[in-house]
């Protein structure tokens, strides 16, 4: 018996020997996870900040990309608009010169020389318009707009249709689809 409690004794010592030494390695990987643990904590913590800033800094450039695609697009709006403004008030200005050549070409004349070089001046100015654009309301005849036309006389006249446009006292423009200035005229009641 003395063999068995002997034997019984030698695996509790080597029991509690190997007990001993995984307790002693877990104590030494515990220890070394711990050294481990704030190095690896503070690289993802640094990887996570880096992350959050790189998201950051992409949505500020995305944010001042389509700031300045917007501003891009608004200013060239801006600049076709102020080229069509422009060249509307140049026509609405010159347009007293040209009701001034109408009226020129209306008066009778002796001198056929200068009724011819009258006569070119007006049709240089109307090609100008053309090619800028601008084109005359047609109105006699036609039936009253008020967008286009300014009636300014209501007569009565049996032969016409009512609500049409009986004279033209003054002649209306359009430059595309922009009113430079509508045409005066008389409708029929």
């Amino acid at each position: 018996m003395a063999k068995k409690n002997s034997k019984h004794e030698e695996k509790d010592i080597e029991l509690e020997e190997t007990t001993a030494e995984n307790a002693e390695e877990a104590a030494e990987n515990a220890e070394e996870a711990a050294a481990e643990t704030p190095e690896a904590d503070e690289s993802a913590q640094k990887l996570a900040a880096l992350e959050e800033e790189l998201k950051n800094e992409k949505d500020k450039y995305m944010r001042l990309f389509a700031e300045f695609d917007n501003f891009r697009k608004r200013t060239a709006k801006e600049k076709t608009e102020i080229y069509g403004d422009a060249v509307a008030k140049t026509i609405g200005e010159l347009l007293p010169a040209i009701d001034n050549f109408n009226r020129a070409l209306d008066t009778p004349c002796s001198d056929e020389n200068f009724k011819k070089g009258v006569e070119m001046i007006f049709t240089q100015m109307n090609d100008i318009f053309g090619k800028l654009g601008v084109s005359e309301i047609e109105a006699l005849g036609k039936p009253f707009n008020p967008n286009l036309h300014n009636a300014i006389k209501r007569v009565e006249d049996e032969e016409a249709e009512p609500d049409t446009i009986c004279e033209v006292f003054q002649k209306g423009y359009k430059l595309g689809d922009r009113i430079i200035r509508h045409s005066m005229v008389s409708v029929n009641a």
